[in-house]
């Protein structure tokens, strides 16, 4: 299988740590990965940061260094560990402000339709993340797990090929994380889009990814199927406590 993402060497240091030392990994179309590894070992530094060496392609394009803005565009869609939700806004104008740059020109949006013609796949979002008794309430005004829901959901609008999710379970009450389960499957069926989950969720985790790396001190220490991963003795004494 080709390689959606292909990461090869990703370096970061800071100062004299090295937050990701030598990393290479790789993300097929249609592929969840998931990424594990205790506080500090370099997770989200691998998604957000500029490498100080090493190189990342998408579809075959270097996109090393990129801005937000530039990998948006060409289909990377993010979560972080905090918010990223307009509290004052609906949760339905959230998700219409989320694809509105994916819709048309400037000048076409200024006089475009309140809802910029995203209104019924806002809807249809809405609908799948079991939202809709909330659509037209502010955002802020829901609980932490609702936002979090809105945060992700606002991720997929604009249909992203690939997409980074940062603790997502982080703060989400046990059942929303049953929910978010099962939703993340329906998009990767229905989206064929490819997804990279940051989470200290275990059981989460070993039942959403076919694929899991494990990082510990900036490195990759393992990776495989969920099974191996969790049984590998590394894995254990490093990340689990055992």
């Amino acid at each position: 299988m080709t390689p959606f993402l292909e990461v090869r060497d990703m370096k970061k240091q800071c100062g004299a740590v090295k937050a990701v030392d030598g990393v290479a990994m790789s993300v097929g179309p249609g592929e969840i990965v998931g990424v594990i590894g205790p506080n500090g070992s370099g997770k989200t530094t691998l998604g957000q940061i500029k490498p100080t060496a090493g190189s990342v392609e998408f579809c075959g394009e270097d996109i090393t260094g990129m801005s937000p803005l530039e990998l948006s565009r060409r289909g990377v869609g993010r979560t972080f560990q905090t918010l990223q939700v307009f509290v004052k806004l609906s949760v339905r104008d959230n998700l219409i402000a989320a694809a509105q740059e994916f819709k048309g020109t400037m000048p076409g949006r200024l006089f475009a339709a309140p809802d910029a013609g995203l209104g019924h796949h806002a809807d249809e979002m809405i609908e799948l993340f079991r939202l809709k008794h909330v659509a037209y309430l502010p955002a802020g005004s829901l609980s932490y797990g609702q936002q979090k829901l809105i945060d992700i959901a606002m991720a997929f609008m604009p249909a992203p090929r690939l997409v980074l999710l940062d603790e997502p379970c982080a703060g989400v009450n046990p059942s929303l994380v049953d929910q978010l389960h099962d939703l993340l499957v329906e998009l990767n069926k229905t989206q064929g889009g490819s997804f990279v989950v940051i989470e200290h969720n275990m059981d989460f985790i070993m039942k959403l990814c076919p694929h899991v790396v494990c990082m510990v001190e900036g490195k990759v220490l393992a990776e495989g199927p969920p099974k191996e991963v969790q049984s590998n003795r590394q894995v254990l004494e490093a990340y689990l406590g055992n």
